[in-house]
């Protein structure tokens, strides 16, 4: 199939769903079945542990987690431990690489870097990233203020087909990285749209990122 871009939205999906979604879509993706195709959802309370994930950034054991609510992973992708909730949008691009002619891994994270600040830019909320970080971060003018994440990166191939992708922070409660150092980034401040927004974030701000992060990944691989 040729380079386009089917979006789904999916509302609130457990995450085993989404893993077992993402499972068949990049099968069916390598097979030329279906098209690239990103996904769009938020979890219930959940933290993931990446490939390069430490045991001590993870600051509560399964059972703690569970008496709160928050489920564990263990999960295919790069990156460290994150969290995912409600009011945060998730999103899983299946992207055929090699068919787009793009087959590194360097240039597809920058691609969702730019596609998600994009976003952020869009609703008001300026970005920037950080030398040797992987991720969005909200613009300072003080170079010196402590770094606020607004997005998280971290992805998966298999044959060239992406699959995990970005979590996007717009109105989530951010007590839910309490239990995490989140992404291994002990100096970093995670932030939302809502918080950066303050007074200015709209009531509908979760439509509005929806609509934001769809028309700039349409932008780039549409």
């Amino acid at each position: 199939m040729g380079a386009a871009l089917e979006v789904r939205e999916l509302g609130r999906v457990p995450y085993a769903e989404a893993l077992a979604l993402q499972d068949t879509l990049r099968e069916s993706r390598r097979r030329g079945e279906c098209p690239d195709t990103l996904l769009l959802l938020e979890h219930p309370p959940v933290v993931t542990l990446g490939r390069s994930a430490k045991p001590e950034h993870l600051l509560l054991d399964r059972e703690a987690l569970a008496r709160r609510g928050v489920e564990l992973f263990e999960v295919p992708r790069g990156g460290d431990v994150t969290y995912h909730g409600p009011g945060q949008l998730v999103g899983y691009p299946i992207v055929d690489l090699a068919a787009r002619g793009a087959p590194d891994v360097h240039r597809w994270l920058r691609t969702l870097e730019d596609a998600v600040g994009q976003a952020c830019a869009d609703l008001g909320v300026p970005w920037r990233r950080i030398e040797g970080w992987t991720g969005v971060f909200a613009a300072d003018p003080d170079p010196a203020a402590r770094p606020r994440k607004l997005a998280s990166i971290g992805v998966g191939l298999r044959g060239w087909v992406t699959h995990h992708g970005f979590a996007l922070d717009v109105d989530l409660d951010l007590a839910g990285f309490d239990p995490i150092v989140p992404c291994g980034l002990a100096g970093v401040e995670m932030s939302s749209l809502a918080r950066e927004l303050g007074e200015r974030a709209p009531a509908d701000l979760g439509s509005r990122a929806r609509q934001r992060v769809r028309n700039a990944f349409l932008e780039r691989l549409g």
